[in-house]
């Protein structure tokens, strides 16, 4: 009887192909073999001392030990608005347009929850975030790909992105009622300069569609680039929300801190969500954010020149090994084309090669959409030495495959 019972909502949802990377990735560690891992964006440095203080200090107080603020606590949703002044020149209401989320997936997830009725189409570039596309899956609505395309920097392709739009106004059935933004992106490491918000803002007043804008890993950048603000734009709010997170800018990852701010009538929607289904984030590690936020950032500067010396360690030394990689401007990944020799068999099967054979994990591009198969994503987080030991490992992986480098 029970074997019957189907559970639509995971039906929709496709196989995590990731799982297969992480699982041989974990057999070759059984079997005694050293896996350099460069598959998950999980950030390997501390969180910078004066955080974990304030943390130790808030955690002594009985007071803090009993439920919290869904929405986040107001000192934290204060220390939000000024982060943004600070950063952008953008003013926010903490009362209708900031709330604090437990990591900023968590707030997205929840967000659209909140947002999507059954059958609403969301616009998502392709490749993309998983989560970016699959959260309006699970919350019964549809989602309308394309490609995101780039050039040789990979700089966004802003003709071709607002071509998209146009043809998914116009062939979508229902019109399009969301379109998801994040730059710099993941998996791509893709970024765009205030100007493009402008003309999407534009877009989105005129065509009747909300925004919703990532920006994870605005702070991690290089070569004098700076990642703008979607609400940097004038009425923006109108339109825009925008997400943020401290797990990748103070190496807070576990900790689970994130936000999302903007337009008060999708904010509230999420604030609505967040009350019947959670208490928040334990106060100590809110109490602690504030700090994070509104003290020295200099663990900032620090935190992306690690990333920036990696990256430039990995980009010379993989094109060493025979395998040239695009500079990225920012994030803590690089966007690898697989070797056009080896493109064939695609980025699972690649990655899977490449693991058992020179035991360096990577993310096939395949995860992250259909659009990423030519490529594998790389994330900064070995060190130096890890890295040139993994650019050996690859220089023979590929030398037995006839690419020299």
């Amino acid at each position: 009887m029970f074997d019957e019972i189907e559970f639509e909502k995971i039906k929709r949802l496709p196989k995590y192909v990731f799982a297969a990377v992480n699982e041989l990735k974990m057999a070759e560690r059984r079997n005694g073999e050293d896996v350099i891992d460069f598959s998950m964006g999980n950030p390997d440095g501390p969180t910078p001392e004066h955080i974990i203080d304030k943390l130790v200090d808030a955690v002594q107080k009985p007071r803090n030990h009993g439920y919290s603020v869904s929405k986040g606590i107001y000192k934290l949703r204060l220390a939000i608005c000024d982060w943004y002044l600070r950063k952008y020149g953008v003013e926010l209401d903490a009362d209708t347009e900031v709330v604090a989320s437990m990591g900023s997936k968590e707030g997205y997830v929840n967000l659209v929850q909140a947002i999507t009725n059954p059958g609403d189409v969301a616009m998502v570039p392709d490749p993309c975030y998983p989560i970016h596309s699959q959260a309006f899956i699970l919350a019964g609505g549809n989602v309308h790909r394309f490609r995101l395309e780039m050039d040789e920097a990979y700089r966004l392709d802003e003709e071709a992105f607002f071509r998209n739009i146009e043809t998914a106004m116009r062939e979508s059935f229902p019109k399009p009622k969301y379109l998801v933004v994040n730059f710099p992106n993941n998996p791509t490491t893709a970024t765009v300069e205030l100007p493009f918000y402008e003309r999407l803002v534009e877009t989105a007043r005129r065509e009747r569609f909300y925004i919703i804008s990532d920006i994870a890993y605005a702070e991690i950048t290089f070569d004098g680039y700076q990642t703008p603000s979607i609400l940097q734009v004038p009425g923006a709010k109108d339109v825009a929300v925008e997400s943020y997170t401290l797990s990748k800018t103070y190496n807070m990852a576990g900790w689970r801190v994130g936000f999302l701010v903007g337009n008060p009538k999708l904010v509230g929607a999420l604030m609505r969500i967040k009350s019947w289904l959670d208490y928040g984030m334990f106060t100590p590690i809110q109490v602690a954010s504030t700090v994070a936020l509104n003290g020295s950032q200099e663990c900032v500067g620090e935190i992306s020149e690690t990333y920036r010396k990696r990256r430039d360690v990995l980009l010379r030394n993989f094109e060493n090994a025979g395998w040239p990689i695009v500079c990225p401007r920012a994030s803590m990944f690089v966007w690898a084309e697989i070797p056009k020799p080896l493109q064939e068999m695609g980025s699972l099967e690649f990655s899977k090669q490449l693991l058992r054979e020179a035991h360096v994990a990577v993310s096939p591009g395949i995860g992250f959409g259909p659009n990423g198969d030519t490529h594998v994503r790389i994330a900064l987080i070995e060190n130096e030495e890890r890295i040139r030991q993994a650019a050996r490992n690859i220089r023979k992986f590929f030398r037995e495959r006839g690419i020299q480098g």
